[in-house]
């Protein structure tokens, strides 16, 4: 992992790509073209560290993303997207890990015990009668995500399907 980078440049355009809006990806391949192909751009010639550095920018937002719609504390804030959203996004951060060689196990694992404190905390406000919302997917969907991040049904609250919108 890089700790300095070599330029303000290559600073800049780490700084774009780490806090780009929803989609990093585009930030990302943005950056590189503008960095090495872009005929206004400065011409550089990427290491592969260099080049691995801004990937990891465009990995950590996406984790942000996800874990920032998996977090029940967020709920109530205006950038909250809930549960639908980090399957997007979640979708979106596996086939980017894909396709740049980013290992996803460890983030998958941490994406689960959210996925799982977020149900106790709907499940636990539910029953108290602190009554939220359901949770803006469906029970299909919710029940994919959670076999795509490796869990298994009886690791899963009990009723968690009330928790759902009705398709």
């Amino acid at each position: 992992m890089m700790t300095t980078p070599p330029s303000t440049l290559l600073e800049d355009e780490w700084y774009a790509v780490r806090h780009s809006g929803e989609i990093p990806e585009v930030a990302l391949h943005s950056a590189l073209y503008y960095l090495c192909d872009d005929a206004n751009g400065p011409g550089l010639r990427l290491t592969p560290e260099e080049r691995r550095w801004l990937v990891e920018a465009a990995a950590a937002r996406y984790r942000e993303m996800v874990r920032r719609d998996l977090n029940a504390d967020n709920r109530d804030e205006p950038f909250y997207r809930g549960v639908h959203r980090a399957i997007v996004n979640w979708r979106r951060y596996e086939r980017f890990c894909r396709r740049q060689g980013v290992p996803l196990e460890t983030f998958q694992h941490q994406v689960a015990a959210d996925l799982l404190r977020l149900l106790a905390r709907e499940m636990s406000d539910v029953r108290g009668g602190r009554c939220r919302a359901p949770l803006n997917c469906s029970f299909a969907e919710l029940s994919r995500f959670a076999v795509q991040l490796g869990m298994i049904d009886s690791m899963l609250p009990e009723e968690y399907e009330t928790l759902c919108r009705r398709e």
